[in-house]
């Protein structure tokens, strides 16, 4: 391979603007050629740059790369994406028939982890009831005698799905004082293991934790994992965290118990995407809704950008992707 090679990028103009503004597309030019940037793959122009491209860094709003696009696209060798799940940007048989795929999901994985477990501690310590009952009384109460069990020493946090993200919450942790189980059908003995888990099942996850948080991928087959009678199992008192997809979850079922004040909800995804005006979760005490603020944003979007241009580097130089997707594993993953 040759020490340079012919790249171009193709996503939205705002992820273009978000993610690679000119200082960090500029760091690209150290190893390749840069065809342009494109919006859509049909036009003669975009065709043009096609002919030639032999790596396509794409992103959120990147346009769909399948079989057609390859036929148009001879040299095509690699595609790297700057954001999570690949899915809806590029078809299976172009993995397939040998184009080498990478996705930032693991390093998009890292504030949403980051994320999750400042919500984990903030939960267990009861400090969205304590603030709300603070902020109303404006004096001194007996936090303990309001919360019996407040704090994170020994309480037992459930992660339901062993994804990159509930690894990496896992990871993240281990310097807490915390009991760890985990729900998933595909995680080996092995697995969990060497995570330093515990294997259970989603029912008994869901009636002993202090603590859920939902990590599992949106397939059809896990639309309401976390169904009413399921919901119904988690013991008063408990915190539903969740920061994977709002379908996963019985919103209906959640909601009924949390403005029965049974149980605390912190949620940075719902059904729909952003919740009517007058829903009850809307300003409650047991509820913490944010509007999916947990992926990379700001600064974070650097990461992406610098995985992707590693990425590069090692493409060109012959070595092993750090994130390839593997073709095989995308039924089961998000």
């Amino acid at each position: 391979m040759s020490a340079r090679v012919k790249v171009a990028f193709a996503m939205s103009p705002e992820a273009r603007a978000r993610v690679f503004p000119r200082e960090r597309t500029a760091r690209f030019e150290e190893v390749a050629d840069l065809l342009g940037f494109l919006t859509e793959l049909e036009s003669d122009a975009a065709r043009r740059v096609l002919a030639d491209v032999e790596v396509l860094v794409t992103c959120w709003g990147a346009p769909f790369v399948d079989t057609d696009v390859l036929a148009r696209a001879p040299h095509l060798r690699a595609v790297l994406h700057a954001a999570g799940t690949v899915k809806p940007y590029v078809a299976d048989e172009v993995l397939r028939r040998g184009v080498r795929v990478s996705s930032a999901a693991e390093a998009n994985a890292v504030p949403v982890a980051e994320y999750t477990v400042a919500m984990i501690v903030l939960a267990n310590k009861k400090v969205l009831p304590i603030a709300a009952r603070y902020q109303q009384r404006r004096q001194e109460f007996d936090v303990e005698q309001a919360f019996p069990r407040l704090g994170n020493f020994g309480q037992r946090v459930g992660i339901v799905g062993a994804s990159k993200i509930g690894r990496k919450v896992v990871e993240l942790l281990r310097p807490y004082a915390l009991e760890i189980v985990v729900y998933d059908p595909f995680l080996t003995a092995a697995d969990a293991d060497a995570l330093g888990v515990a294997r259970v099942g989603l029912d008994e996850l869901l009636a002993t934790s202090d603590v859920v948080s939902v990590h599992a991928p949106s397939l059809p087959t896990t639309r309401h994992l976390l169904d009413a009678r399921g919901i119904g199992l988690m013991r008063a008192g408990a915190t539903l965290v969740n920061t994977a997809r709002g379908e996963i979850v019985d919103q209906d079922a959640l909601t009924e118990r949390v403005v029965a004040g049974e149980l605390f909800a912190i949620l940075d995804v719902t059904t729909p995407w952003v919740l009517e005006h007058d829903h009850p979760l809307y300003g409650h005490d047991h509820a913490l809704l944010t509007p999916h603020i947990a992926g990379s944003l700001g600064v974070e979007l650097g990461r992406l950008s610098a995985v992707v241009l590693d990425e590069l580097h090692r493409f060109v130089r012959g070595r092993a992707l750090a994130h390839e997707v593997q073709v095989d594993r995308l039924a089961i993953t998000a």
